[in-house]
Order: C-alpha cells, then structure tokens, then sequence
C-alpha cells in the first residue's frame, strides 16, 4: 500500500507567507498540501487556497482536512471540485465534516434543528451525483434538483474523504464516503476506527480501498505548548495530549509506526510550533520523505 505524507497548513496559510510555503513544497517534491476550514482566523479559504496552490503548481496535491459540507449547497460545493478537478486533474482531495471544529462558527453552517446528520447524508449523495452525473435528477429530504449536469466530468472519479470519529461518523464514512482522514486518535482508537469503518462499508455493500486510511498529527518541536494541550483536552477529556500531539520528532515516528502498525498509510503532519515555517519544512522532508513507499 503506498505510505503517503502531506503538510497541513495553519499558520502557513496565512496570505503573506502562503504563496512561498506552496513553491517550497512544490520544489520538495512534496506530496500534498492541507487546509483548514477556520473562518475567524488568518488563514485563508480553503477553496480559494486550493485554486491558488493548484494554478501555482504541477505535482503538488491539495486537500482540505476539513471542509464543512452542512450548511452549503452541495450543487455549487460540486461545481467549484469539478472545477477544480478539470483544471487540475488527480490533484484535488476533498474531505468533508460535519461540523466546524471551532463552536463560535456553528452558526455559519446552518442546519434544521437535530437534522445535521441527515442534512450532511444527503448532502454527500447529492454531491456525489452531481460530480459524476452528466444530469442531475434528485430528491430528497432537503434538495430536489432537476437540471442539466456540470459540464464536462473529470476523468478520474473524485474520491470524497470524509473526517470524524464518532461512530456515527465512522459508519458513515463506511456507507458514503471513499476514504477516512481522523484527527486526535491514538493508533490503537485509529485502528479500530478503520475496522469501524470496513464493517460499515461490507455491510452497505461497499470496499474502501486499503489505502484510503489516514490521521491528521500535530507536531511540537519544543514541547507540547500549554494551548495546545488544552484543545487536546478539550477535543477529547481524560487523553493525556502527548498521547495524541507528538513531542518532537522521534516521538513523531514512534507514534506513525503505531499508525502504520493499525492499518493507517496517509498523514497529514502540523506542526504547532511559531518558529520559520521553513524550517519545518525542510525537516518534514528530511525525516519523513524517506518513509514513503
């Protein structure tokens, strides 16, 4: 199974320095750049960042970990990675969530009362449709569409990756989605997410590739620091945070060995240090690069 590492991006997503973090992974060879969705922060959108890094590179890949599909039509969510995917093709990787990972922009994202898990099933079988349908016929709880397709479809069907580890997020992923990207598991909760998620597809009738199985990491180069640590807490109560942030870089490959051990073969590596962001860079390649297959 191919072992694959990308970078995501916070910090270096921010407009003044992005342009020069997307040449120098390009120039790395490395394979894929990742951004959030975080509205009130400087970072930029992560649709509009795909578009710029693509039309700025040739090999690089772009994904968002993650983007939030509830609360946006998924006929335009499907038009703008149809688009990007003709423009760009194998190169755009989309993963979508349920809800935004900051509570203050709930409400962006606005969703019938106890209805966002079945706004978001609906909204992800639309999607589907609608990016690999040449019409559009659907009706639904919440959409109905009948109209011409898209345009032209891209040649190699866009796989949707989907984050969340609660169960019925997993299940979801088994039932809807081509791919998993967790976030602030340990690799023995990692891995029985990933067989979560096979049992749910064998039972839709499905088969997730092997390889479409990967976690998002953070990296701390100087100690985990204390903000950090709370949001670790916060995200998951009674987890020690250096059992889900690495402690530097041999702590790193201890905890992606764990991570390859439980099924896992793509990783999204932050780092949640302030210092150049090309010092990171220059370090990811030289330590993890080597490990791909």
């Amino acid at each position: 199974m191919k072992v694959r590492f990308g970078v995501g991006v916070g910090a270096g997503a921010e407009p003044a320095r992005f342009a020069q973090v997307v040449d120098r992974l390009e120039a790395a060879g490395v394979d894929s750049l990742w951004l959030p969705e975080l509205v009130y922060s400087h970072t930029v959108d992560p649709t509009v960042g795909m578009a710029f890094a693509l039309s700025r590179t040739t090999r690089l890949k772009v994904g968002t970990s993650v983007s939030i599909l509830p609360g946006r039509h998924p006929v335009l969510v499907a038009k703008q990675l149809a688009s990007l995917a003709a423009l760009a093709p194998k190169r755009v990787l989309p993963v979508f969530g349920l809800r935004p990972a900051r509570p203050g922009e709930y409400d962006l994202f606005p969703a019938p009362e106890g209805r966002r898990a079945a706004l978001f099933d609906e909204s992800l079988r639309l999607l589907r449709t609608a990016v690999d349908s040449d019409e559009l016929d659907f009706a639904g709880e919440f959409f109905t569409v009948a109209a011409n397709g898209l345009g032209p479809r891209p040649a190699r069907p866009l796989d949707l990756w989907l984050g969340g580890s609660a169960p019925a997020a997993l299940r979801r992923v088994g039932r809807l989605a081509d791919g998993w990207l967790g976030s602030f598991l340990t690799p023995q909760e990692a891995g029985r997410a990933r067989e979560t998620i096979q049992a749910a597809a064998a039972e839709a009738n499905r088969e997730i590739e092997p390889d479409h199985f990967g976690i998002s990491l953070f990296l701390a180069q100087d100690g985990i620091p204390p903000e950090f640590a709370a949001s670790a807490r916060a995200r998951r109560p009674g987890v020690d945070p250096a059992d889900l942030i690495a402690d530097g870089w041999p702590d790193l490959h201890r905890k992606l060995d764990g991570y390859l051990a439980a099924g896992l073969t793509k990783f999204v590596i932050g780092t949640t240090d302030t210092r150049p962001y090309s010092e990171f860079i220059d370090r990811f390649v030289a330590e993890v690069i080597p490990r791909q297959n």
